[in-house]
């Protein structure tokens, strides 16, 4: 995931700063300087971190900060206010015109996930109650348009297209017919790239811009790249304008070095991340979220919009009727475990809670909760109701069905059973959540 290694350099001098009740000014120099080297390791640009630490210095000496009563807990919220400016300060939008269509227009270069990240897009405007269409405007790279017909078809989503044309200008305005007359609100042009920028390129996409007028260019940007990233988004800028950053495949760069120096190198915002393969892992970039989130503050907000987007409110409602009677079964357990799912990873919700850090490096493999589910779906409504019965035939017979060995089934049911424990604990307030969790080994969320 994105800025491991930044984050756990981070957090370790966090750590420090919060054990020490006096810092020098020599102290301060020493703390900068691990500063300065976790955001070099993070491939962030060398003169974006030596204005970084050159604010953050000035505003720790500036505020007296040395002799304050918590100096440690200042400096730390200093670095956050500025890992938050640095990352844009506050979250940007798309800005959809009160006459609709609103026409966006996604450019990049070959390979960034252009395509993908304009399924991922409509899907989320979706969700956000916006009727889109998806516009195939690459005419240029082998099976292009087939991509974008099967990503629209896999969200049905619709998508327009002209197989018989190459003049780009021309698809865009058909497809700006069909949007109107079918009211979707919202056209994502899915435009060509290129192996590098070249003028012709260019010129392409000017002229689509000139022609259509875009409300959005988006600049979808592979942020595994790096400094290349950076300078991707400069040259885009510099030669089409665009409105916003993109950042593709976050989930598999460990430094993160381009999310926190294209706003400061392009002065456009990052507007969207693209966190997983799923096309509904997009997000809304939220700087302060993003800033807590490295520093081991976690992401609360992000779990909650999460949570409320994943889980059916009438369910929710039910299983807590269902606690109250203590009548939590592996039905339910199911229910939720597949609610969860719908979040992400298991791994990605851990690092978004508070203090996640210091729970150590705990790897949680999603495959597990596969191996979960095929035991509870090879069981009889009886044994999920009243687990109590699963003796050793019947244990035998939902390994054979689910693949698994007695081992997994055996060590699952005393994973459920405690997990009974803890909700009755929680329900009957007996030491509350607080003891109930003391019980709670992560292992056993392993099978």
């Amino acid at each position: 995931m994105a800025f491991e290694g930044l984050s756990a350099r981070l957090q370790g001098i966090t750590k420090k700063l919060r054990g020490k009740a006096r810092i020098t000014e020599s102290d301060l120099k020493e703390i900068l300087r691990e500063v300065k080297l976790a955001l070099l390791e993070a491939d962030v640009n060398y003169k974006i971190v030596k204005e970084f630490i050159a604010d953050i210095e000035k505003k720790a000496l500036g505020q007296n900060v040395l002799a304050s009563l918590t100096p440690g807990q200042q400096v730390i919220k200093i670095v956050k206010d500025e890992l938050i400016e640095l990352l844009g300060g506050v979250e940007s939008r798309i800005n959809f015109t009160p006459n609709p269509p609103t026409v966006i227009m996604l450019v990049g270069l070959q390979g960034s996930g252009k395509t993908t990240t304009a399924g991922k897009l409509a899907n989320l405007l979706r969700k956000q109650g916006k009727k889109p269409l998806l516009v195939a405007c690459d005419v240029y790279r082998p099976a292009a348009i087939k991509q974008l017909q099967v990503v629209g078809n896999s969200l049905n989503i619709p998508v327009f297209a002209n197989e018989t044309s190459k003049d780009v200008v021309h698809i865009a305005k058909q497809a700006m017919n069909v949007a109107m007359s079918k009211l979707n609100d919202v056209v994502i042009l899915d435009t060509a790239g290129r192996l590098h920028i070249d003028e012709e390129l260019m010129k392409e996409l000017q002229n689509v811009k000139q022609s259509i007028k875009p409300h959005e260019i988006l600049l979808v940007v592979d942020s595994m790249t790096g400094q290349d990233a950076v300078n991707v988004a400069q040259n885009f800028n510099e030669k089409l304008g665009v409105d916003g950053v993109i950042l593709t495949k976050l989930d598999g760069d460990t430094r993160g070095g381009a999310a926190l120096s294209v706003k400061k190198v392009t002065g456009r915002p990052i507007k969207f991340a693209a966190t997983g393969e799923k096309l509904s892992d997009i997000e809304v970039f939220h700087p302060d979220r993003m800033a807590t989130r490295i520093l081991g503050m976690g992401d609360v907000l992000s779990i909650i919009e999460k949570a409320e987007e994943a889980f059916d409110e009438q369910e929710a409602i039910e299983l807590e009727k269902k606690l109250k009677k203590q009548e939590f079964d592996l039905d339910d357990y199911l229910t939720q475990l597949r609610q969860i799912k719908k979040m992400g990873s298991f791994s990605s919700i851990l690092k978004m809670l508070p203090g996640a850090n210091k729970l150590g490096d705990i790897k949680v493999d999603d495959k597990e909760f596969v191996k979960i589910e095929a035991i509870i779906c090879s069981m009889t409504k009886k044994e999920k109701r009243n687990p109590k019965i699963l003796n050793g035939s019947r244990r035998q017979r939902i390994a054979k069905g689910s693949g698994t060995t007695v081992q997994d089934v055996n060590k699952f049911m005393k994973s459920f059973e405690m997990t009974q424990k803890m909700m009755k604990q929680v329900n009957n307030k007996k030491g509350g959540m607080k003891n109930a969790l003391k019980n709670l080994n992560m292992n056993d969320l392993k099978i």
